[in-house]
């Protein structure tokens, strides 16, 4: 007969287990239960002290950087109005469309005074005699790439060349302004017009200088001539200008305000016969 085998005898111990020589991290169990909540030491340590460090350099590099976003707005307010300009593009798009309308057809307007509320004229899309910049940037657009079309149409066009445009545009329109300002100092005329009022009021000549060019594209020359006759007929710059221009004659004596009142209407008739001159020279090379 078999012995009987004894209960475990099925079961085989297993082997006492090797510790890795090579472990992939060290056992930091034994060193952290010994020692009854002793002192941390190591990096945490260093860790810990470098927070104070790192915080007061955030703070001090957040003053910094708010301070040099103030001298910069400060310093580019003086250059540049940017509250100033919020004014002129304040438009809506019934506002653009009525002063497109009235510096195509100025004929049948009648009232050009400007509106103002406490001593501050109104924003343009309550006012369609304010000057605004939206209509003169966005013709100045609208002239480049039309003009880029009609060098295309007569295999003209480079980038060299429409670049050459919109410098050419822009250089006249810096020097009409400057000659305007000039004219105004050489006369020591007193006025509420402002360098941007300015800008504005020659950008509006790029509205009849599209719609020319469009004429011309669609039709022939004498569309662009008729166009170009019926802007240099227009009298939105005169009536503008010369609203202007005597705001400021009530205020002087008679005698002066005689002589005065010549030259500002000198002025006014100058500048407003220069804009079809310079329609005409900035499209005419353009008709070929």
């Amino acid at each position: 007969l078999l012995s009987p085998q004894p209960p475990n005898a099925g079961y085989r111990m297993a082997a006492p287990r090797m510790a890795d020589p090579h472990p992939l991290f060290d056992d930091t169990s034994a060193a952290g239960g010994g020692g009854g909540g002793g002192r941390p030491t190591g990096p945490g340590l260093r860790g810990s002290a470098s927070q104070p460090v790192s915080s007061l350099a955030v703070v001090y590099g957040s003053s910094l950087a708010s301070q040099g976003r103030d001298i910069v707005g400060c310093n580019l307010d003086r250059l540049i109005p940017v509250g100033r300009l919020k004014y002129y593009f304040a438009v809506d798009t019934i506002y653009v469309g009525r002063k497109l309308g009235l510096l195509i057809f100025s004929f049948v307007h009648q009232d050009w005074q400007v509106r103002y509320q406490q001593d501050t004229p109104v924003a343009p899309r309550f006012d369609i005699n304010a000057p605004d910049l939206y209509i003169p940037v966005m013709a100045f657009v609208t002239y480049i790439l039309i003009a880029g079309l009609a060098l295309g149409t007569q295999n003209r066009f480079s980038p060299d060349s429409l670049g050459l445009q919109a410098s050419s545009a822009l250089a006249w329109l810096i020097v009409e302004v400057l000659a305007v300002l000039l004219s105004l100092y050489l006369v020591t005329i007193n006025t509420d017009l402002t360098t941007i009022d300015l800008i504005a009021f020659a950008g509006y000549k790029y509205v009849g200088m599209i719609i020319g060019l469009v004429f011309r594209l669609l039709f022939s020359r004498t569309g662009y001539y008729v166009v170009l006759s019926w802007c240099c007929l227009s009298i939105f710059m005169i009536r503008t200008l010369r609203l202007k221009l005597l705001s400021e004659a009530a205020a002087e004596g008679v005698l002066v305000r005689g002589a005065k009142n010549q030259l500002r209407m000198y002025l006014t008739m100058a500048v407003a016969t220069a804009q079809p001159l310079f329609m005409y020279w900035l499209t005419y090379h353009l008709l070929r």
